[in-house]
This record gives C-alpha cells, structure tokens and sequence, in this order.
C-alpha cells in the first residue's frame, strides 16, 4: 500500500515531467523547411456553409493586423509581433470541421488557446490548431480524421459567448516553432472573406515601407521566440498615446 508520502512524491514527480514536457514542446527544434509541404491550397475551411452575419465571418487575418500591433510586446512578443493565426468569428457551439486529413495529435495539449484546443497532424510535417473551443473536444490523440469531419465546437476566448466568440486557427509545421500563412494553405474565396472582418482586420503601415505586408498573402511566416518582425519607427495607425 502507498504511503501519503509516496503518492505525493509520485504526484510531484508527475507534475515536473508534465512541467517538461510543455518545455519541450515549446522548445523544440524547428523542422527544415525541405521536409515541410509547400502551400498548395491542399485545406479546406473549418466551418461549413457560406459565411454570413449568422453564420461565420472572418475576423481578424493572420500576420500583422492593427489588433496584433498594440499588442506587439505582450500578447504577441514570444511570436514575433503577429497574429500567427486566423480569427473566424462564429457563434458559440457552431461546429468545427478538420481542414484536412490526418491524425489527432492533442486534445487540450500545451500548444493551444483556452479554454480548450485540439492540434490535427497532417502529410507533409504540417499541423493545423484549432483554439478558444467551447468544450473539451470528443476526438481523442492518435484518432484519424478526414478533412470536412466535426471535431469541435467553437466558442469564446474570453468564456462569455458574448464578448468574443470565435475560433482561432493556425497552420505550423509540427514541431510547432515554425506558424506558417495559412492563406495560401486554404482553398477559400479570400477577397471576399477580408471584405467584412470584425476587429483589428487591417493591416498596420510602416510609413518607411508602406506597401510592405499590406495584402492577406504576403504576411510573413512566424519563429517562435524570434525577434519582433514589425517594430516600425514610422507606424500607422500610431498606436494609443503614441507609443511605439
């Protein structure tokens, strides 16, 4: 029979190498990019239907929005500055849909956004990341999933249903450093998507460069834990109280 005190050496034993492994996951070294499938519009959408104010609409871009900018240093510092993923807004409970084949590899892991997430393994070391989940997803690691299938429900990053429902998708490479576009990655109508974003849906100008970064398909891939991309010495919009 164990003692109290061996149950809580094996509890705190088990927190550290959890502790680890999160560690790891973060810290673990990028794939080269010969090994990682180039864009060829190989996913689909995560929701089904056409878009519309009671449906979904595509909130915030992925890379370098205005909302990403004022937020450059903190919510954003350890990516480089940008909004590594796409924002679709959708009400709570609307069901996600892989956008791809591929192999469940976390249901509520480390490498998501709360409450809850799933990242999907797809060919070519790619990994697509489905965050702010209403719910503990009913998929399981190691499941295998086709592309159009439900593996979740969308819901709020903030937990209200009301303040921010949304679904925050990512494209990497699945060593999870690299946060790749994934507009070139999608099969979608992306013209008319970015007609009727939501928050923080332009683009911040460097008055220096100010076509630079300016269109949803040139935004910059993302390093985790790289240097910020876009520290711009001439920034529009300025950022409140004009602070860079």
């Amino acid at each position: 029979m164990l003692t109290r005190t061996c149950l809580l050496r094996k509890g705190a034993a088990g927190a550290l190498l959890a502790g680890l492994g999160v560690a790891l996951a973060h810290y673990a070294p990028p794939l080269p990019e010969s090994v990682i499938a180039k864009p060829a519009r190989q996913f689909g959408l995560p929701f089904a239907g056409a878009p519309g104010p009671d449906t979904w609409l595509l909130g915030q871009g992925y890379g370098n929005t205005t909302g990403a900018y004022r937020q450059r240093r903190s919510t954003y510092g350890n990516l480089q500055g940008l909004h590594a993923g796409l924002d679709f807004s959708a009400p709570c409970g609307t069901p996600v849909r892989a956008i791809g084949d591929g192999v469940v590899a976390e249901v509520d892991g480390p490498h998501g956004s709360p409450p809850h997430n799933v990242v999907i393994d797809h060919a070519g070391n790619l990994s697509s990341l489905y965050g702010h989940l209403l719910k503990r997803a009913s998929v399981r690691p190691g499941q295998r999933v086709t592309r159009g299938q439900v593996i979740a429900e969308s819901g709020d990053s903030q937990l209200t249903c009301i303040s921010a429902p949304h679904l925050h998708l990512e494209i990497r490479d699945r060593s999870h450093q690299r946060l790749f576009n994934p507009v070139p990655y999608i099969a979608a109508d992306w013209e008319s998507l970015a007609l009727a974003g939501s928050f923080g849906r332009g683009y911040e100008y460097d008055l220096s460069a100010p076509r630079k970064w300016q269109t949803p398909e040139t935004q910059p891939e993302v390093r985790r834990g790289g240097p910020l991309l876009n520290d711009f010495a001439r920034p529009w919009p300025p950022a409140p109280g004009g602070a860079r």
